[in-house]
């Protein structure tokens, strides 16, 4: 796949008064692909969203640039774009590999019960095994390897990478993506100690998954004991990430690699999750909340709050708390000297006695 940098400009709606050339010899150059702006090469064009990178774009190879607003002084073709993100993901769609089209229809090697539904234009790829009652919707992918037990259903544009596992009476919506060996609706854990064993808690629930959720690689989401563990609609969950039994997710959360999220936790809209973080059980997070890496959260947060360290406190109280933590050698060696004076002083004292 190539384009010149004019036609680039056209498709991402570039200012064509901004380019920072008019010469059609520089407009008709071709470009192949996108890089970063140390290592483009020559045929490719590269982008810079803020400061950070203005200086090496000097020394970059990249045939063109695109950039949210124009860079005075640069060199270099520079294509003007309203959102720079959305220019990037543009670029990075049409200059994506292009990898060989998934067909519709059955692998031979797939084990499919009888009482199943599969619509139009679903994929079913080699050694997949489909339990009783299960309902797949049109053009929906199922990957090598995947196993989906018996009468959960999948909905329409769903696709399901290398082995997925799909326990029994889960729901996706529409326009679901799970990426490989991440698993959907095992039993939670939850166990009572009764005449010296601990006795697992039956869980007869399921898993809802909304409509365009997309779930990274090697996640667990657990079923619920009672009703639905449930993922609303537009959440994101990165790689790596435990969503235990009864939990309660809102719509458009960002749940970020190795977070954990215990028990009858609920979270509301848009709550963002930075990497291994953690929720106790049976707490609830509101809309809008911000829960820093690595933290560790031990009860109720208001929308719209921010949550720092380990147990978890409100973003400035804490940062409070680490600016006295970094002064406390400081505090010791004056606490000593304070010491060391005030023995001086009382044994001067008690000399004039």
């Amino acid at each position: 796949m190539s384009l010149t940098i004019a036609q680039l400009a056209r498709q991402l709606g570039a200012d064509p008064d901004k380019i920072g050339s008019s010469s059609s010899s520089v407009l008709s150059k071709e470009i192949t692909g996108v890089g970063p702006v140390t290592t483009a090469g020559e045929n490719e064009v590269t982008f810079v969203s803020g400061d950070k990178y203005k200086a090496a774009l000097t020394d970059s190879s990249a045939v063109a640039v695109i950039v949210p607003e124009c860079i005075e002084g640069l060199d270099k073709p520079q294509l003007v774009v309203k959102n720079i993100n959305a220019a990037l993901i543009e670029v990075l769609n049409i200059f994506a590999p292009k990898l060989k089209t998934v067909t519709a229809g059955i692998d031979p090697t797939a084990r499919l019960a009888q009482n199943i539904k599969i619509a139009e234009g679903v994929s079913v790829g080699a050694y997949v095994v489909i339990d009783d009652g299960v309902e797949i919707g049109p053009n929906s992918i199922i990957t090598s390897g995947c196993k989906i037990g018996e009468n959960s259903k999948i909905g329409n544009n769903c696709r399901l990478d290398s082995n997925v596992v799909i326990y029994h009476n889960c729901r996706l919506g529409s326009n679901v993506v799970i990426q490989a060996n991440s698993t959907i609706g095992s039993t939670g854990f939850g166990y009572s100690f009764i005449e010296g064993v601990h006795r697992l808690i039956p869980h007869n629930g399921g898993v809802i998954i909304e409509d365009f959720v997309e779930i990274g690689a090697n996640c667990c989401i657990d079923r619920a004991k009672f009703d639905n563990t449930i993922i609303g609609t537009g959440t994101k969950i990165d790689n790596l990430v435990h969503i235990a039994h009864n939990v309660v997710i809102g719509k458009c959360c960002m749940i970020t690699a190795q977070c954990a999220i215990a028990g009858s936790s609920k979270l509301g809209n848009g709550v963002v999750m930075g990497g291994q973080a953690a929720l106790r059980d049976n707490i609830e997070i509101g809309d809008g909340a911000m829960i820093a890496g690595q933290s560790g959260v031990t009860h109720d947060v208001p929308a719209g709050q921010t949550m720092f360290g380990t147990p978890a406190l409100e973003k400035k109280e804490e940062f409070r708390i680490i600016s006295a933590k970094r002064r406390l050698p400081d505090m010791a060696k004056q606490m000593k000297q304070l010491i060391k004076r005030v023995e001086r002083l009382e044994a001067a004292e008690d000399d004039k006695e």
